[in-house]
Parts: structure tokens; sequence; C-alpha cells
């Protein structure tokens, strides 16, 4: 083989920051924090304050390869760890503070960090895990110079620590295949799962993400992450927006309607990206107070599907287009976006509408996909074959951490979703294999029951799972949770889905409670067939 003459340089995550510094230093990031005023700076100031933070951990004794976990919301310190740690050859674990006391101390010490990081409202949960995490040496608060935290009364402070480093850090060159973040999956069906990151999945994934088929920024995008920074990097859009030029925008953890609408409103956000929980919040509160969107014109999301009620309402009365996006943190978590082609808007824009709304998107320029039958043979992109949904590429996992399998032998990775590829090379999710529902030996999907069932006035949240029948083995339970103030009927749900789903996919029974949820935001299923189980008994 006749070797390229071309230069070698690693893709690193400091690369980054050092471009975002030198040809859009200006760009503002705002950032909110714990009980303190609103943060401003650009991407110059963080990019030295990451090389302090970098020097700051070398002083604790930090090095090549050793792990740092970070309890952390959306805030602009939390985005400077995300350049400092892997930047100086570190790993950050960043830590989900939705998960329970067990599942997070779990995390922390497989992880084998040796500093965590914390925000002042987290500590009395860190004062908790204390005990379980005998491997955490120091303790240091994200917080205002000056600050303390009395549950971790000898926790240092961040800003003082940065307070005592120059900032003449050279970022350092290695192997761009060096691990850079830790994250773990949310555990609903055991122990969470660690996945590697490495520099060059990161800078890749963030390339990827930026382009016109995904989530097509530009220089003149303001970018606010409601996806968590602990969860898949927050969808690697502290990346993807350095690598734009973008102005960011972090909102620390107030995720409710009424703080985001504050936020988008006054500073510009065109773009913004959570599971489907946040934006209900957000469109009750337009609802309520006849606030408008300002300058947002994208909105992806992710997590759970979409309801198709939700982004028509986006799209028809606020003129926002709603991008659904499919990944993992397996994936770093990039799987596919529901972004049009031209092939897919020759068939007409009523058409393409449609598909846009109901299927969970295209593949992407870095990940391979694959549906197979249960002999592991590829079935046909023809939209109507289900299988199990593999994928592959450069930002997948291959072997979970420390090292166990992953992917199969022969390089694809079982996603556990069942799902269908069109002609266009749409994929649409109809389960997960664990929540697929065969009754009678037939599947029933619960995610089309849920969307369906969803898009009737008042509901809030649908849930369907399938539960045990004396007859039928599984039979579908739909819970829904509905507005608040709002009347619903079961009799009014049964009526309407009748008009969505064959018959015999209809649910059995239709409860109303409060559904509950995953670290993630996701529907937690396990929890619902467990308190349902003998529903229909």
């Amino acid at each position: 083989m006749l070797r390229g003459l071309m230069q070698d340089a690693p893709l690193l995550i400091s690369g980054i920051l050092e471009y975002a510094a030198r040809a859009h230093g200006e760009r503002e990031i705002v950032s909110k924090a714990v009980d303190e005023p609103v943060w401003r700076y650009d991407w110059h100031r963080c990019d030295q304050r990451a090389r302090q933070a970098a020097q700051a951990l070398g002083v604790l004794g930090i090095a090549t390869g050793d792990r740092v976990s970070s309890l952390a919301w959306n805030t602009h310190r939390h985005l400077e760890l995300f350049y400092a740690a892997p930047g100086m050859g570190a790993v950050l674990h960043t830590a989900n503070p939705r998960l329970s006391d067990e599942q997070i101390a779990f995390t922390i010490a497989h992880a084998g960090s040796r500093i965590l990081f914390f925000e002042p409202n987290l500590a009395e949960l860190v004062a908790r895990l204390r005990p379980l995490l005998p491997g955490i040496e120091r303790y240091v608060l994200l917080a205002d110079r000056g600050a303390t935290a009395p549950d971790v009364a000898d926790a240092l402070n961040y800003e003082a620590l940065l307070a005592r480093q120059d900032g003449a850090l050279t970022w350092p060159s290695f192997d761009e295949k060096a691990a850079a973040f830790l994250c773990y999956t949310s555990g609903t069906t055991g122990d969470p799962k660690g996945v590697l990151y490495s520099h060059r999945s990161i800078v890749l994934h963030g390339m990827a993400a930026g382009l016109s088929s995904a989530f097509g920024f530009s220089a003149f995008d303001v970018i606010m992450p409601c996806s968590s920074m602990y969860h898949a990097t927050a969808w690697g859009l502290p990346f993807t927006a350095a690598i734009n030029g973008c102005k960011l925008v972090l909102p620390c953890d107030r995720m409710d309607g009424a703080s985001l609408a504050d936020l988008i409103n006054e500073e510009g956000v065109t773009f913004s990206g959570g599971v489907p929980t946040i934006w209900t919040m957000y469109l009750a509160h337009l609802d309520t107070t006849g606030t408008g969107v300002g300058n947002l014109k994208r909105l992806v999301i992710g997590g759970s599907a979409v309801p198709r009620a939700m982004a028509e309402t986006f799209r028809a009365k606020y003129g926002v287009t709603v991008l659904q996006l499919w990944g993992m943190t397996e994936t770093n978590p990039l799987g596919v976006i529901s972004t049009p082609s031209p092939l897919l808007m020759a068939e007409g824009e009523d058409f393409a509408n449609d598909l846009l709304l109901t299927k969970q998107g295209r593949m992407q320029f870095g990940i391979e996909l694959r549906i197979i039958d249960g002999d592991g043979t590829p079935l046909p992109w023809d939209g109507e074959q289900a299988g199990a949904l593999q994928v592959r590429g450069p930002w997948v996992v291959d072997r979970y951490f420390p090292d166990f399998e992953g992917a199969g032998s022969d390089g694809w990775f079982d996603t556990g979703d069942i799902g269908t590829i069109d002609r266009f090379g749409f994929l649409r999710l109809t389960d997960r294999a664990k929540d697929v529902i065969k009754s009678g030996g037939e599947w029933i999907s619960s995610i089309d029951i849920e969307n369906a069932a969803v898009g009737y006035p008042g509901v809030r949240v649908a849930a369907v799972v399938g539960v045990y029948h004396p007859k039928w083995e599984e039979r579908p339970l739909l819970v829904i949770e509905t507005h608040e103030g709002q009347a619903v009927t079961a009799d009014a749900i049964r009526a309407h889905l009748e008009t969505k789903v064959v018959r015999w996919w209809l649910p059995d029974d239709i409860l109303f409670a409060t559904v509950p949820l995953t670290a993630t935001g996701k529907i937690d299923k396990k929890a619902l067939r467990e308190a349902y189980r003998n529903q229909l008994a």
C-alpha cells in the first residue's frame, strides 16, 4: 500500500477549544450557576480558564490516564472541565446525579476516580455518598471564590484553585485514541455500564454533528443544550458549538418551562435540544403565559420517541422545526437525525413531513446501520420488515469499561432496539427489544400506541407496557399522566386510539397515574411493569 504524504496531527479535544479561542474568541458563552449571577465570558476566556483548571489538576496529582468525576449541571465550570481534564490527558467521568445513591457510588468507584467535583446544591448528596467512596482523595466545590459546603467541610474551592494558576499551559499532544470521557448507561436493567469515549471519537462526532444532514450549524447559531452534560456529554453540543463558533448558553439545572423561555428569549437562542419531558413543560408555559419563542428555529428531541402532536404544535404555532434524534450513550450519542433529503422531498411536502414526524431519522456519515432477523441475516431497507438494529462506526462502543464485550466479533453493536429502515434510509423504531409486547404470538408496538395516546388533548405523558395475561401471555397496559387541571377519561382515550391503531392492539386497561421517569428523563418501563404486573391477572 502506498502511504499518503500528508501531516499526521492527532484529533484532540484541546484542538477544538484552541480553534474556538483563536477563530471565534469573542463569541459569547452565557451560563447560569447555582445561587450566583449569570456568568458571561467567551471562548478565548474559556480556553484560558480550562488551561488553569488543567494546571490545577496537575497540582492535585492527576496525571495521564487518571480519572476524575463530576456531579455537575450545565454550567461554565463544568464546560471548562470538559476541556481541562481530557486536554491534559486525564479522563472525565460525568456522574449522573439523578441516579440512586448506590448507582452513583458504583459508577464513581467503578471509574476509579480520585477527585470529585460537585455543585453547591449537590453537597448533601456528596455527604451521603462519601462513606461509599473510599477512592476519592479530594473533593472540589464548583462555586465562586470563598464559597464553602458545610456538608463537605474539607472541600477545596474551584475558583481558589484556578486563581493560583497562570494559565500558561501548552496543551500536550498524544495519541488521539487515548481515553477522554467515561459515560455510564442509566442502569435500568442492572448495574450501569461504562462507555469510554476517545479523543478521536469525540472530535469526529463533533464535526459530523454540525453537518447539514445533522444539526446544520453555522457561526450565527446560538445553542442551548438542555440535554444534561452528564448524559453522553450533552449530545456532544459543547464540542459542536465550539467547532462551529456558536454562542453557547448553559441553563444550569433550570429546565422548567419559565426558565427556558427566559433564556431562549433573552439570549437569542436559535437551537436547543433535550428529552420530550422538557419541551412538554416549555410548551405548557408558552400556552399559559402567551410567551413567544424569540429567535428559536430548531429543536432536536431525543431520549424517547417525539410525540407527533408536540412536533406539529411547534411547527404550526411557533414556526419551530423539530428534529427527532436517535442515539445511545454507546454511540457518543449521535445515531440518526430526521432531516430531509432531496430523494424524500421529491415525493412531495406532505409525504415528507409525515415521514419526518413519524421516524427517528436518517443515517449520518460515520454511522452504519443494519437490521437483522433472528438468524442474523440482514433485512432489506423496505420500511416493512422489522429486525434488531445494529450499528458500527468510529464513535460506536467496541468494549465496555474496563474491558468486557460490547460489539460483536464482526464489529456490529446490537442496540437492543427493534425497527425498520426504508428506502430513504430513515430508521423507524418499533420498540426496545425488552419492551416489545408479544400477545398470542403476535408483536405489538408500544411506541405506536404511546404516540397515538399522547396526541389526545390533555395528555402529558403516555406509557405502554406489556403485562401478564392468563390467555394471551401479554397484553398492553396504558398509563396516562395528564396535564394539571385537565379532565381526560379512559373511554375518550380508547375512542381516540380506535382511529389510530389496529383493534387488537388496543390496551386492555387504561390507568391514570404519575408516569415514573429514569435518571435520564425516559419513561421507566421497568418500574411500570413491576408496579402493574398483575393488573390483568
